[in-house]
């Protein structure tokens, strides 16, 4: 019998997914090295994908219990930008449903760029429900970033088309009369935290970026607000602007 192509191989591997597939044994028999190869690559992902379904599995330990109990609208809750020196703190909350399925979801800043805008639009798509919370830099000079950072929050969830009867929040309590369960490191171990984590920076990102076109010198879309030097060299070369926030340094004594 004619041995297949390495081609041919290779474009029959993609379809392949259990490691007992008959076509699968009879090619580990072939010892072209181009056939080898390609099962090293293809026994590889095999064991990237499965451990990412491992990780997703875990990361449902926060959510399981409570669905079990008959709670269906747990929203996962997270923020970005408390750090920069420019721009709004944006927070996310996201339901999900309990056959909701995206292996490889993490913590947003763990994603490229890509596999985020992907992640973006999927979770957007199939969530039960998702709010966002926008507090701007005059709001952060005036009450402070954490007390911002809450109230972006508050906001979000405010947001939500339904009323969450639980909420799983990156290490906050927040002011709302609602159980929530406060969670370390939550973005990377809550698959509803880990949603939110990446809706609050996608629509970060996407502001700052957008800001960058009035603000061109400030690198906006690059730094996201963080004090870079060609956000600090701006700074000093070209001053201060309303997106800046005045509570913080070296902003601050720019202003005094």
């Amino acid at each position: 019998m004619e041995k297949k192509s390495i081609k041919d191989i290779e474009r029959l591997l993609v379809g392949i997914k259990s490691e007992n597939d008959p076509f699968l044994l009879s090619i580990r028999e072939d010892q072209r090295k181009g056939v080898q190869t390609l099962l090293k690559r293809w026994e590889k992902k095999r064991l990237e994908t499965q451990q990412l379904l491992e990780q997703f599995e875990e990361m449902k330990k926060y959510e399981r219990p409570l669905w079990d109990k008959g709670c269906r609208y747990i929203a996962g809750i997270d923020e970005v930008g408390r750090g920069p020196l420019a721009g709004p703190v944006v927070a996310a909350a996201v339901i999900l449903p309990e056959d909701f399925h995206l292996p490889g979801l993490t913590d947003s800043k763990k994603l490229s760029a890509q596999k985020r805008e992907h992640f973006f639009r999927y979770v957007k798509e199939h969530a039960i429900s998702y709010g966002i919370g926008i507090i701007d830099s005059r709001e952060i000079d005036q009450v402070n970033i954490y007390e911002a950072t809450k109230l972006a929050m508050v906001q979000a969830v405010k947001d939500l088309h339904h009323t969450p009867e639980h909420l799983l929040i990156d290490a906050m309590k927040l002011d709302l009369d609602i159980e929530q369960t406060s969670i370390i490191k939550g973005d990377a171990t809550s698959i509803s935290i880990a949603a939110a984590s990446v809706l609050a920076k996608e629509t970060r990102d996407t502001y700052m970026k957008n800001l960058a076109k009035e603000f061109p010198d400030y690198g906006f879309d690059k730094n996201m607000g963080y004090g870079t030097p060609e956000h600090l060299l701006a700074l000093q070369e070209t001053g201060v602007t309303r997106e800046h926030r005045q509570s913080f340094s070296p902003v601050k004594e720019m202003v005094d």
